[in-house]
Protein backbone atom coordinates (compact mmCIF):
# COMPACT_ATOMS: atom_id res chain seq x y z
CA UNK A 1 0.00 0.00 0.00
CA UNK A 2 1.28 3.12 -0.88
CA UNK A 3 0.88 6.70 0.93
CA UNK A 4 -1.73 9.12 -0.06
CA UNK A 5 0.07 11.89 1.48
CA UNK A 6 3.37 10.80 0.57
CA UNK A 7 2.37 10.68 -3.10
CA UNK A 8 0.85 14.02 -3.13
CA UNK A 9 4.28 15.91 -2.01
CA UNK A 10 6.52 14.14 -5.04
CA UNK A 11 6.98 15.65 -7.54
CA UNK A 12 8.81 14.75 -10.85
CA UNK A 13 12.63 15.24 -11.11
CA UNK A 14 12.62 16.19 -14.87
CA UNK A 15 10.15 18.74 -14.54
CA UNK A 16 8.84 19.37 -11.36
CA UNK A 17 5.52 18.83 -12.38
CA UNK A 18 2.81 16.79 -10.90
CA UNK A 19 3.15 12.86 -10.75
CA UNK A 20 0.03 10.42 -11.62
CA UNK A 21 -0.40 6.98 -9.41
CA UNK A 22 -0.94 4.23 -11.61
CA UNK A 23 -1.92 1.27 -9.03
CA UNK A 24 -2.45 -1.29 -11.26
CA UNK A 25 1.14 -1.06 -12.66
CA UNK A 26 2.76 0.22 -9.62
CA UNK A 27 4.15 3.50 -11.25
CA UNK A 28 4.66 7.36 -10.65
CA UNK A 29 3.70 8.56 -14.02
CA UNK A 30 5.03 12.15 -15.10
CA UNK A 31 3.31 13.00 -18.27
CA UNK A 32 5.61 16.02 -18.82
CA UNK A 33 8.36 14.22 -19.08
CA UNK A 34 7.04 11.00 -20.76
CA UNK A 35 8.01 8.79 -18.18
CA UNK A 36 7.07 6.37 -15.65
CA UNK A 37 8.61 5.65 -11.87
CA UNK A 38 8.59 2.52 -10.12
CA UNK A 39 7.17 1.73 -7.05
CA UNK A 40 8.70 -1.13 -5.18
CA UNK A 41 7.66 -2.52 -1.92
CA UNK A 42 6.08 0.19 -1.54
CA UNK A 43 8.90 3.31 -2.28
CA UNK A 44 9.16 5.17 -4.94
CA UNK A 45 12.22 5.21 -7.28
CA UNK A 46 12.45 8.24 -8.30
CA UNK A 47 15.49 8.10 -10.17
CA UNK A 48 15.31 9.22 -13.79
CA UNK A 49 17.65 5.62 -14.86
CA UNK A 50 15.10 3.64 -12.92
CA UNK A 51 12.04 5.26 -15.15
CA UNK A 52 10.64 3.77 -18.03
CA UNK A 53 9.72 5.92 -21.33
CA UNK A 54 5.76 5.96 -21.69
CA UNK A 55 4.02 4.27 -25.10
Amino acid sequence: MVDRRMLEALVCPCTQGTLSYDAERQELVSRGAGLAFPIRNGIPIMLIDEARPLD
